[in-house]
């Protein structure tokens, strides 16, 4: 084998291997070069027998994250281990990344709060208002908000919802 053709060889084998190796990392195949591909991991925790729960779930991911359901009847105890305010309960009671997602967020307040990081324990929607995602009562939604909470306890209105009367 001369010089010549083994250095030939040698870079077809380097470009097959680095072919293979970006192939294998990448998980979708229409993102730009550099793009983030990946889902963000939720993990739900609701009571077995919650209709809007699901459908809370169905609307997370459909916007892009990968959930996982834990059907628990001890809620209470979820909610006091992950830090939910007593006065912001909701039916259902989600992590993700390092925050506490309570209630019927919708999805594009949890997206920016996973994109701007702020110091905070977690989001919530208190109660279960209607027209919130999961709680969907067609085109009518009462006002309600998206409230931050910090391990302190303080909250701030992260997102307010005006009503739509649907009529």
């Amino acid at each position: 084998m001369t010089i010549k053709h083994a250095l030939s060889t040698g870079l077809l084998l380097t470009a097959a291997a680095l072919t293979a190796a970006c192939q294998a990392q990448s998980t979708d195949e229409s993102a730009p070069a550099g793009a983030e591909t990946s889902r963000p991991e939720m993990t739900v925790y609701h009571d077995p027998n919650c209709g809007c729960c699901g459908k809370w779930v169905d609307h997370m991911r459909a916007n892009g994250f990968d959930v996982e359901t834990i059907a628990t009847r001890d809620m209470n105890s979820i909610k006091l281990d992950l830090g939910v305010p007593r006065n912001l309960p909701s039916c259902h009671t989600a992590v993700v990344g390092d925050y506490v997602i309570e209630g019927h967020v919708p999805a594009e307040d949890v997206k920016r709060l996973l994109s701007d990081k702020p110091d905070a324990a977690g989001l919530s929607v208190p109660g279960m208002p209607l027209g919130s995602p999961g709680m969907e009562m067609g085109e009518r939604r009462m006002a309600y908000d998206v409230i931050q909470f910090g391990e302190d306890g303080d909250t701030t209105v992260f997102n307010h919802y005006e009503a739509i009367d649907g009529q």
